[in-house]
Parts: structure tokens; sequence; C-alpha cells
């Protein structure tokens, strides 16, 4: 082979190689719990228990965060990630398979999340839920991610009055429950837990977004399970930023929860 065409081989295997994820680290043993290293690219100073301080950290991905080392990530910290599946009833996040397959294979205690639409019924919504989220030995609770979508180009305006909202919710969760035998986790934002008393919603694990102030400030009286306190994480093994997210618990918390909530 001539030098030319050799140069030429190894800038093609380079740029190959700059455009997959690389696994710099071995998978980790299974149930360690790794402490965060973690940074923050507009850090808050939060009032009460800052986040960091919660020794369970995880994150939660989609497909804007195309590149994941996820050996490398869960030694850093990411012992466990909600990963975007589907929305409303026919769009799957184009990263889910990959992101399922390969944070499994890592160790990471991972769980899926589907994103609400309010001009699709919940019963077509839970089955396209359903279609596209394998049930997979060891997942987490699927997650119910409530939310205004202001971005929508046919759902934005359309607002029920809470009582249809928290109708169609249980609706959903109704099925995806009897489906994969565990009750669904809600996810919501401050404005919209207001505007729709999701606090009257009893007997679920809530997952939090707060990223301004704590969270214990955002939903006085709440319990809650996860908090998403930051958009703007940076973790080794991951491009880009990243949510960030904890655990309310200690260690021993967390195991017990995922002996009773892991499929």
């Amino acid at each position: 082979m001539s030098l030319t065409r050799r140069l030429a081989l190894l800038s093609l295997l380079a740029l190959a190689a700059c455009g997959a994820p690389q696994s710099s680290a071995p998978p980790a043993p299974a149930g360690v719990v790794f402490a965060p290293n973690f940074s923050d690219v507009h850090p808050v100073d939060f009032n009460g228990r800052a986040p960091q301080r919660y020794p369970v950290q995880g994150i939660d991905a989609a497909r804007f965060q195309k590149s994941i080392d996820w050996n490398t990530a869960r030694r850093n910290g990411v012992n466990f990630a909600f990963l975007k599946a589907t929305e409303g009833g026919d769009l799957l996040d184009p990263a889910f398979k990959d992101h399922w397959r390969d944070a499994g294979r890592a160790g990471v205690e991972r769980g899926a999340y589907h994103f609400y639409y309010f001009c699709t019924s919940p019963e077509d919504q839970a089955r396209w839920f359903i279609r596209n989220v394998p049930r997979t030995p060891g997942m987490l609770p699927p997650v119910l991610d409530m939310e205004w979508n202001p971005f929508s180009p046919t759902c934005a305006h359309v607002r029920p009055p809470a009582g249809e909202v928290r109708d169609q919710m249980r609706r959903w969760i109704r099925i995806v429950e009897s489906y994969y035998g565990q009750r669904p986790i809600i996810y919501t934002t401050p404005q919209f837990y207001a505007e729709n008393g999701l606090g009257t919603l009893r007997s679920y694990d809530f997952w939090l977004r707060a990223t301004a102030r704590n969270v214990s400030e955002a939903y006085p009286g709440q319990s809650w399970k996860f908090w998403q306190y930051s958009a703007t994480g940076i973790i080794p093994g991951i491009v880009g930023k990243v949510d960030l997210n904890v655990f309310n618990g200690s260690r021993a918390d967390w195991t017990a929860w995922l002996a009773a909530h892991k499929l």
C-alpha cells in the first residue's frame, strides 16, 4: 500500500473513532454505588441541604445526549438513569434503544419515561409506551412526565382543567402499571404541580424538577423520591451538558428501594 493511501486510511479510521463513544473503562461490579464526580456549568447555591450531599446520584438522558460512555459515567457517579422513550402517541426518542441497551450493560439502574401530550388519549399514549419499552428484568418503574409543552406545533395551547389532567394521568398510569407490574413514578415541574393540584395524588413516588431553589421550597410539604436539580451538569463519559438528579435517601435506602421497586 502506498504511503498516500495508508495515510488516507488512517484518517478515515480516526474520523470514525471520533464519531462513536469510546469505552475507556470496563464495567463496574454490580451493586456498587459510586460517589458523584460531577461539575455544573451554572451551579446554584441552594438553601437547605445541597444536592451534592445526597449519596446516590444519577441523570436523565434523551436524544440530546448523543455520545455516552456508560461505563465511565457510572464509575463517576451515574448510579441511575431515566431515559426518554416516548412522547405523545407516535414519537419514539431516536436514542432510546441505544441508551437502554448500553446503560444496562454498564450496570446503571435505568428506567424509561414518557412525555405526555394532551392532544392524544391517555390510552393511546400508554399503548405507545408499552409498544416501545421492553419489559426488562431489573428495570426501574416507568415514569410519567407531566409538564406544559409550549413548543409543540399542535398541543402547545391545549391545557385541560386540573381535574381532567389528573384523570388522564390516572388512566395512563392504570394501563402501564397493569402491564409492567410497577407503579409509575410521576415527574413534574413547579408550575404544572401547582396549577393541577398534583399534591392531591397519593401513594405515588415523585420525581421533581427544581433547578432554581431547593426542592423543599419549590414543593412545600410534598414528599419526593428523586430531585432533578440541574440541567447543566458535566460528567466524565458524557459529551455536553446533562440533567443531574439525586435519590432521596442513604445508600441503604437506595438498596431497599431497588429491592421493592425493580422489575
